[in-house]
């Protein structure tokens, strides 16, 4: 019964871990799946008053979009009720009604000839491409398919060698034990040589597999080419078409424009980043609350309405793009595979060994469950967190290239941090996640503004002529405790002014 049981668990972990590759790196690619609550709304009106009061203008922040050059798109920032859109009315600052509105205005405001920020130069330095491949990418790596299929079939036959390697060395008579060991011994350099040359094909194996990526100079590991990988994109592409048929935006909503706006404004700022004009990209927004965007391999991006929602301005909802766009230029999702590929090759070693070893079934499935999380937690979800913080970084280069506020990046990721803290969400330790945590995204990425500054200059963008956005928050954050401050102490007072006698004194009113 525990040998079945030890299948059953290798099946269900293989089977859906390799064909849901795509649902799983998803999974590791979104923003931060969190619903809108009141808590959100309170962080975002403090921001919004703050921004009143030192001047900002709200609804006429102008960035350079793509299409007529000859205009600027002013991206009115009309929230669903906790983020509260200002119109400039003189010296007033008017708040929109706490209503759900569908749509955004876009006004277009005729300016004079186009800047020269539409068409950057390069910006960062970008590395020649080198590679290690020995052979044909596509002799090198398994065809997607088979390799789906075979996975599952690779853990159930190391399951059952280990197992039956231990039921035939409990067979055997003490006797044939000992020639046994006898023999281990007399071919120990035979043995020592076979391992050697195992050792060393994998070795050249690994290191013919590695590229150097062009944009960062990281070495990375490389199964898949992307002729295999994109097989597998279209049909995970599919898979998410059908369960968000009946969600998705039309491409006429206003929502919809918007976001593709600013996508393509990033695409064309950077087009001379190797990868991107070779993709092939398109939007698709999914009516959700979900604070939530991903990207395909392939270059289908997917982005939930409470994102658009959530994001204070078009800055921050620039660098998010920024970040999709690094994943798949930068080919996370083939990266990922590949080392979950290579982990679970090792894993069938460690996992012959483990049924081999254990004396009963019973025990070889703990030990099996134990493999799976100590490589889940030691490497994968790691690994996982360090591309997460890679596509920060270039994403926030992109940003700068488009000639967005980059200082906006980190105050995102801080108003989901409050937001999260205010609703008593719990705090997830960063090593269990797949992702940063929000307070450590903060502090890299405040360590990277400065140098994307320097690239938004080199492009020439027009000057940042608005008070920094962390410092808006920052004073919002205190302007908001102080409120906090007060209702809690007004609160106490009027319960004060409303509590009953004290004990003893009921008794003697009682007692006269």
């Amino acid at each position: 019964m525990s040998f079945i049981c030890g299948l059953q668990f290798a099946t269900g972990n293989c089977v859906s871990s390799r064909f849901n590759l795509l649902t799983n790196w998803r999974k590791c690619n979104t923003i931060a799946i969190t619903s809108l609550d009141c808590h959100q709304a309170q962080v975002n009106h403090v921001v919004n008053n703050i921004e009143c009061k030192l001047g900002v203008n709200q609804c006429n922040r102008l960035a350079s979009l793509p299409g007529n050059s000859y205009f600027y798109r002013t991206f009115n920032n009309k929230r669903t009720g906790y983020l509260s859109s200002l119109k400039s009315k003189g010296n007033e600052c008017t708040a929109w009604r706490d209503s759900f509105p569908r749509q955004k205005l876009i006004e277009e405001v005729a300016v004079g000839p186009a800047l020269s920020v539409l068409h950057p130069l390069r910006c960062f330095p970008i590395r020649d491409i080198r590679t290690f491949h020995t052979s044909p990418r596509c002799q090198a790596a398994p065809i997607p398919l088979l390799w789906i299929i075979l996975k599952p079939v690779q853990k159930l036959l190391a399951i059952i060698v280990g197992r039956s390697i231990r039921k035939w060395w409990l067979a055997l008579p003490p006797n044939k034990k000992e020639l046994f060991k006898e023999s281990v011994r007399k071919n120990k350099w035979k043995l020592f040589l076979g391992l050697s040359t195992f050792g060393l094909l994998f070795v050249v194996f690994y290191f013919t597999h590695l590229e150097v990526s062009p944009i960062t100079g990281r070495t990375k590991l490389l199964l898949l080419g992307k002729e295999h990988f994109s097989l597998l994109a279209e049909l995970e592409y599919e898979a998410y078409m059908e369960e968000f048929k009946n969600d998705m935006l039309t491409e006429k909503d206003a929502q919809y424009l918007n976001i593709k706006e600013v996508f393509f404004h990033l695409i064309e700022c950077n087009k001379d980043i190797p990868g991107i004009s070779e993709i092939k990209w398109i939007i698709h927004v999914v009516d959700s609350p979900d604070i939530n965007a991903f990207v395909l391999p392939n270059g289908h991006v997917f982005v939930f309405t409470g994102l658009f929602n959530a994001v204070v301005n078009v800055h921050q909802l620039a660098f998010i793009l920024g970040h999709e766009i690094a994943h798949a230029v930068l080919e996370h999702a083939a990266e990922k595979a590949s080392v979950v590929h290579l982990l679970d090759f090792l894993g069938l070693i460690f996992l012959t060994m483990i049924w081999a070893v254990c004396p009963r079934d019973s025990l070889a499935i703990v030990g099996q469950w134990l493999q799976s999380k100590l490589k889940e937690y030691l490497f994968s979800r790691p690994y996982s967190r360090t591309l997460e913080a890679e596509a920060d970084k270039i994403g926030l280069r992109l940003a700068a290239k488009a000639c967005m506020d980059v200082r906006s990046s980190s105050v995102f990721w801080r108003q989901l941090e409050l937001a999260d803290t205010l609703s008593g969400h719990p705090n997830v330790p960063e090593w269990l996640s797949t992702h940063p945590s929000h307070g450590n995204r903060v502090e890299q990425l405040d360590k990277l503004i400065p140098e994307a500054l320097e690239i938004r200059e080199t492009c020439n963008c027009p000057p940042l002529s608005e008070p920094d956005p962390r410092l808006v928050f920052k004073l919002a954050m205190k302007d908001f405790l102080q409120e906090s401050e007060k209702k809690d102490l007004n609160t106490t007072v009027k319960k004060k002014k409303v509590d009953p006698l004290p004990t003893g004194k009921q008794k003697q009113i009682s007692g006269a």
